[in-house]
């Protein structure tokens, strides 16, 4: 076993015969930032899914602090784990997706409380106040009290992040966090983002936001079809790739860029 928070090897997963994941292999250092890249299809947000076990992977091991995700070994053998074994698992890692996926009926301290209590059995007074305290972290002192449809998209995504973090996660996965947002939301996201990867925390995002992935991965990763074309620093794979498949989708991407 190596050191990385998060060590998965040769992953594949497949849908009805269409084999999305190809044989993944990836590790992630404790406080390192790693950015996913690629076109729609190439099984970026799949690996996601596979990490905290939302998709059961069909080959290949993925550990997460040590656990073996989703799975015992014993003798060479792997056993899938019970629903509530999984579940625990599950709660070391936050995730925030391409939709806010907040509760409509609760306000925004109430949606950040509500995991901390249900699931960790913590007092309600005790996940209010680090809810509180989330919710200026991120930005969101004064709308506390406000539910997901009086707050723009920006704003619910930001108060997604606050409610993933409630649960004290070791690793956060984002899958295309601003892709639903307005062009003018899509920085006060990032910049969230920014301020969590300063203070250390393990992330694996999912993006197309190219800026972010220069300034603040350690590592970008390019998929394409299912597997990893090729892997390194962002000055590495953005500033200098060496494949052709990287190359035409970052010259895809800055083209619609600039002419969106």
């Amino acid at each position: 076993m190596t050191e990385a928070l998060v060590h998965a090897v040769n992953v594949t997963k497949s849908f009805h015969n269409n084999e999305v994941l190809k044989g993944i292999d990836l590790d992630v250092g404790e406080g390192r930032v790693v950015c996913l890249l690629g076109p729609s299809g190439s099984g970026k947000t799949t690996f996601l899914r596979c990490i905290n076990q939302l998709e059961t992977i069909d080959g290949g091991r993925i550990w997460v602090d040590g656990d073996l995700m989703g799975y015992a070994e014993r003798d060479g053998k792997l056993y899938r784990l019970k629903n509530q074994q999984i579940a625990a698992q599950r709660r070391e890692i936050g995730m925030v997706f391409q939709r806010f996926n907040l509760f409509p009926h609760m306000t925004a301290i109430e949606n950040v409380a509500e995991a901390p209590v249900q699931v960790k059995g913590e007092s309600k007074k005790a996940a209010r106040a680090r809810a509180a305290e989330l919710l200026e972290r991120v930005g969101l002192a004064d709308r506390s009290a406000a539910y997901p449809a009086q707050l723009s998209g920006g704003q619910q995504q930001r108060v997604a992040i606050a409610r993933a973090l409630a649960m004290q996660p070791k690793l956060m996965l984002f899958d295309e966090p601003t892709s639903a947002l307005d062009p003018e939301l899509v920085g006060e996201v990032l910049t969230v983002m920014r301020e969590l990867a300063n203070d250390g925390m393990t992330m694996i995002v999912v993006t197309h936001e190219m800026s972010f992935a220069r300034e603040v991965a350690d590592t970008v990763v390019f998929m394409d079809d299912g597997v990893v074309v090729e892997a390194g620093s962002p000055a590495e794979v953005i500033g200098n790739p060496q494949h052709q498949r990287t190359k035409a989708f970052l010259s895809r991407l800055r083209s619609e860029h600039e002419h969106p």
